[in-house]
């Protein structure tokens, strides 16, 4: 078993079609795939289908972006195997993706009162088939630059950053309420990279209401991370599990399957 559980696409905030992603991951021996698009499910139907067709296992997923009132943080929720209509984590992300594409929106022409050429006709159609725009897309149409590149970091820290003129950030769900709608939707809930979002004092309150695992294995995740994961996994029962958190030319360069799942992950129990 080789599975990659945390790779985003051209539903969300990635740049590569769901079968650009499944043709690489079937060259890099992957057995097992799960796109966990940002607060969205409209591209599990599709990846079912062509995982059928290239011979892997897809597993529906989904990140959702999430917010730790208690301590004013956020933190992404991965939802698994949940029931292929999703209609409770639809439902709890459907005002989400509102809100973020009035967002985007606003930064477009806060940007524009720059001096920058921005439509936002020509945005939302090389967003498809994301039915939102992502910064990603912005940055799209404003800079030729590769993600990593000192340009781009630089323009996106001008523009989106401390007191950017597109800076600021929308309002998340509760992560009660995200890990609630997982569970709902008879799916599996999981911290994402804890590590990265500072999110471990969370997990034993998230327990009590049926949390399922906890994302070991990811790009910024040091061994500290590590030993804190399995530390919590042992104590509470929790599954691991893990991935690239692949974004194609939208995120740091690297290669699907380079990163997996720790075994421990219940994959059998997928649909």
């Amino acid at each position: 078993m080789k599975a990659d559980l945390h790779v985003h696409s051209h539903y969300s905030d990635g740049s590569d079609s769901l079968e650009k992603v499944i043709k690489q991951g079937v060259r890099n021996g992957l057995t097992h795939l799960s796109f966990v698009d940002h607060d969205t499910v409209d591209g599990l139907q599709e990846s079912l289908t062509l995982g059928r067709e290239y011979g892997i296992e897809i597993i529906p997923g989904i990140e959702i972006s999430a917010y730790d009132f208690k301590r004013n943080r956020k933190v992404h929720i991965l939802g698994y195997n949940y029931h292929p209509k999703g209609s409770h984590i639809r439902a709890l992300c459907q005002a989400l993706l509102k809100r973020r594409q009035e967002h985007s929106l606003w930064q477009i022409r806060q940007i524009q009162t720059l001096g920058y050429q921005l439509e936002e006709e020509n945005i939302m159609e090389s967003a498809k088939p994301s039915h939102t725009i992502y910064k990603q897309h912005i940055m799209g149409h404003l800079t030729n630059a590769d993600y990593d590149s000192p340009p781009y970091r630089e323009l996106y820290q001008k523009l989106f950053k401390n007191n950017g003129i597109a800076a600021g950030d929308i309002e998340y769900v509760d992560v009660f309420d995200a890990v609630s709608a997982i569970k709902a939707d008879d799916g599996m809930a999981v911290v994402a990279h804890p590590g990265q979002l500072d999110s471990y004092d969370l997990i034993p309150e998230l327990v009590k209401i049926g949390l399922d695992g906890v994302e070991r294995n990811h790009p910024d995740h040091t061994r500290k991370d590590f030993h804190m994961v399995e530390t919590l996994a042992e104590r509470y029962g929790l599954v691991m599990t893990g991935g690239t958190d692949y974004h194609g030319s939208f995120g740091t360069p690297v290669e699907i399957g380079s990163i997996t799942s720790p075994l421990n992950v219940m994959l059998s129990e997928c649909k």
